[in-house]
């Protein structure tokens, strides 16, 4: 495993992020849509302390994965090995009033079984409350020592820029992945540029870049089939990234997640990339990313051909 700083921290996370939303089962906000069959606790705090044994120091969940049941599996997993691991979570949007901030956190305190959070974001920017009046209770807790950093997640270029007035962000957690590349335009750039840390999401695009679906005759079968990159005419033209995967995979006895995960290594200004499962065998599979050397012609390929196909998509 690799570490790289957070941001302007005096502190590193692991290059591989694990991502907690599944063990809580989902949103808890997503009205049933955005939800996953949820494994025993057993197995999935096994799962996170197995993460940890193999080198993950880093590990991502939020207050409405599960409502707060993500949290607690975080926080009794990593009881132990508290001092040792960078724990992110997520306050969410309906809590982003200054009254709001500080039982929200506490809350997750309580559930993560903590003193202190490493990376506290804001989940999704709010419409209705100002960014100043939430930053300046985050600043507090930062003050506090409650949290050491702050992050935002989903958030434009001009939402950040906002957020920037009135605090220090040191990571931003967007959507990103070969088929989801919306913040290279301008985003990216400026998070490189101004030393914060982007932690992608989505980072093999909810499975499509693992082939399963394209070659291996996985039907869509969940709330995904509602996703319009899962419509049956976008999966139809996905398929010649899928064989450019495979392709570089097979050269280099790999799956095709562990090159799709590799390839976001290669993007400059990315520090770590989210990743979130409840299979053993598949998450221990993606860490191996790591390792991979891809030549500078087979990231160029991969970049070209997901160019070509993202612009007949139909999203």
């Amino acid at each position: 495993m690799e570490y790289v700083k957070l941001g302007q921290t005096n502190f590193d996370v692991s290059r591989i992020t694990f991502g907690a939303m599944e063990l809580g089962g989902g949103n808890a906000f997503g009205n049933g849509i955005d939800r996953w069959e949820v494994k025993s606790d057993e197995d999935n705090i096994k799962l996170l302390r197995t993460a940890f044994e193999n080198g993950v120091t880093t590990f991502d969940t939020a207050e409405i994965y599960g409502a707060g049941h993500s949290e607690f599996f975080v926080g009794k997993a990593l009881r132990e090995i508290r001092k040792e691991c960078v724990i992110a979570t997520k306050i969410s949007s309906h809590h982003l009033r200054p009254a709001d901030v500080r039982t929200a956190v506490m809350q997750s305190l309580f559930r993560l079984n903590t003193d202190y959070i490493d990376l506290y974001y804001i989940h999704s920017p709010s419409k209705e409350i100002p960014i100043e009046d939430t930053m300046h209770a985050l600043n507090q807790l930062k003050e506090s020592g409650m949290i050491r950093a702050i992050g935002v997640s989903n958030f434009s270029l001009e939402q950040l820029k906002e957020a920037l007035q009135f605090g220090r962000i040191d990571a931003i957690q967007p959507e990103y992945n070969l088929l989801q590349r919306d913040i290279e335009r301008d985003l990216m750039r400026f998070c490189h540029d101004n030393a914060i840390s982007v932690m992608s999401y989505n980072s093999i695009a909810k499975g499509i870049l693992t082939g399963i679906f394209h070659l291996g005759g996985r039907e869509v079968n969940d709330f995904r089939r509602n996703r319009p990159l899962f419509q049956p005419e976008n999966m139809q033209k996905t398929k010649a990234l899928i064989l450019a995967l495979k392709e570089i995979a097979d050269a280099h006895s790999a799956t095709l997640s562990q090159i799709a995960i590799n390839w976001l290594f290669h993007q400059k200004g990315l520090t770590s990339a989210i990743i979130g499962t409840q299979n053993e065998k598949h998450f221990l599979e993606n860490l191996k990313a790591v390792d991979i050397v891809l030549s500078d012609e087979e990231v160029a390929r991969l970049d070209v051909v997901s160019k070509q196909v993202l612009s007949t998509l139909q999203l």
